[in-house]
């Protein structure tokens, strides 16, 4: 089946935990990750929740913390301007609420969401947790335990296939803050079409994709410089 066609006025962002360093999270793989400080194994992991869930939920307990305290940088909010004038979707690595907080409207959470809880028996039943955190004895609807909203290593992803048809429509896409060396998230770019303009964004570029523009820098400082002139070109009528 032949490929929908590009929407020039549709901007796909793919994020990862370089956006929201700025904002004061840490991020997992570089020299002052989180996975260097912690095993991940220990909090990250199904057996890991088997094994000691209250290990578990005291790490998600305090990541949630910092994240209701952390507040959208400049590069959260130069994305969420972009919707005045074109049609916006994230797909974002991170387990944060920075982009909705931002004021983004269309945010897919591949690895979950920190500020969701689930049970441990339907994954379908999910809930919000208005600034609560998750104990031992919390019980989801069928009386069985909540666990974090969380994509753990050996889980599927949520929302990959939804993600693939949104870049093999995007007139233009934007990876940000991460290394695209996380599977099968990183594998999201090889669906970018060829005639899509397609940026590169983050500290570091180790593994550009290509066909993509690198912008080496941080993301509070690059994101706006480019939102300012695609929103420039727009007015001009120039996609």
């Amino acid at each position: 089946m032949a490929n929908p066609e590009i929407n020039p006025k549709k901007i796909v962002i793919l994020s990862g935990a370089g956006i929201s360093a700025p904002s004061g999270l840490a991020t997992f793989r570089d020299s002052n990750g989180l996975w260097n400080h912690l095993r991940l194994e220990d909090v990250a992991t199904p057996e890991a929740w088997k094994r000691q869930p209250e290990v578990v939920l005291a790490f998600y307990n305090e990541r949630r913390s910092q994240a209701r305290a952390a507040h959208p940088n400049a590069g959260h909010l130069a994305i969420a301007a972009l919707e005045k004038h074109y049609q916006v979707t994230i797909i974002t690595q991170n387990v944060d609420d920075l982009h909705e907080r931002a004021g983004s409207s269309r945010v897919i959470h591949l690895h979950g969401e920190l500020d969701k809880a689930r049970s441990t028996s339907d994954p379908s039943l999910i809930y919000e947790l208005d600034g609560a955190d998750i104990a031992i004895g919390d019980m989801c609807a069928k009386g069985r335990q909540l666990r974090p909203h969380i994509v753990w290593f050996g889980e599927d992803i949520h929302g990959y296939d939804e993600s693939v048809e949104e870049m093999l429509t995007a007139g233009k896409v934007v990876v940000v803050g991460t290394s695209l060396s996380v599977f099968p998230a990183a594998g999201l770019v090889k669906h970018a079409r060829y005639r899509a303009e397609k940026v590169i964004v983050d500290l570091e570029i180790p593994n550009k994709p290509f066909g993509f523009q690198s912008l080496k820098g941080s993301a509070d400082i690059v994101l706006p410089q480019l939102v300012e002139k695609w929103l420039k070109l727009n007015e001009t009528g120039t996609t």
